[in-house]
């Protein structure tokens, strides 16, 4: 085992960072990183730590158990590059953005392949020499096309879906498939602005800030747990379409911090929100 990622969640308690680091040091492993944080409404604990070293992934899972709370999760993760298919629609700013990144190796995964349920953006991805595939939806069902999606989505098992700006939405059936395992991005600051046009209907209010969110996918509508956030200011000079390019600019480096942050196991999700080791 070499730089291998831990990760822990669990009820708080007394001496829990003295007692998993004294494992750590007893079994001849070095920390590179850590970081640890409680949350002192609900008392509970969160861990991520970086190590080097060998030693039995088997052994150091069964040597945490026995100094830790029993609902404790762990979790061991190498570091690695991750499985993932985008999915967009047809616009170009965020799919680009996250190719290219991908194609410099700032993120680390594997992007398997694109979905799109219009078929305009197949030269730019094929152009990074990535796998397109263009399901419509025109035609059949709401089911129809997601059993669709699934089916190509079995070909590539990937860990995580991301949308792009895919623009439709989910059933409950589909996202059971990827529990937390899909990222969004959303338009606007959430919970502002939600639905359609939310420049338009930030123009309309006379804002002095947009933003993005980026979420992972729930049952309900652009209310998942919140990975990332971030605003730019405007003012009374900015038109709706103003405001809208301004938008794809931090649309695009919201969604690429996100996967970035996912990918690198620095998220946790506890009630409905996350904990963020950036």
């Amino acid at each position: 085992m070499s730089n291998q990622i831990v990760l822990i969640d669990c009820p708080d308690a007394k001496g829990l960072v003295y007692n998993i680091t004294k494992v750590i040091f007893d079994l001849g492993l070095n920390i590179i990183s850590n970081h640890e944080y409680v949350d002192l409404n609900s008392k509970y604990f969160f861990m991520r730590t970086v190590l080097e070293g060998n030693h039995p992934e088997k052994e150091l899972n069964n040597k945490l158990r026995t100094i830790l709370p029993e609902e404790a999760n762990i979790r061991l993760s190498s570091l690695r590059k991750k499985s993932v298919v985008i999915l967009a629609t047809k616009e170009t700013h965020c799919l680009g953005d996250l190719l290219l990144r991908n194609s410099d190796g700032e993120l680390p995964c594997d992007v398997k392949a694109v979905i799109c349920n219009h078929n305009s953006l197949k030269g730019l991805t094929e152009s990074f020499k990535i796998q397109y595939h263009h399901i419509p939806a025109e035609g059949c069902s709401r089911k129809e096309h997601e059993q669709n999606i699934l089916a190509c989505l079995e070909e590539y098992k990937p860990e995580y879906l991301v949308l792009a700006k895919y623009m439709r939405i989910f059933t409950p059936n589909f996202i059971r498939q990827y529990p937390y395992r899909i990222i969004n991005i959303h338009h606007s600051f959430l919970p502002a602005f939600i639905g359609a046009s939310p420049y338009k209907q930030a123009f309309e209010r006379g804002v002095k800030i947009i933003g993005s969110t980026s979420h992972f996918v729930t049952d309900n509508l652009d209310e998942g747990p919140i990975i990332v956030q971030d605003v730019i200011p405007v003012n009374h000079t900015f038109t709706a379409a103003g405001m809208a390019q301004a938008g794809r600019d931090i649309e695009k480096n919201v969604l690429a911090k996100s996967l970035k942050l996912v990918l690198e196991n620095r998220v946790f999700i506890f009630k409905d929100k996350t904990i963020v080791f950036d």
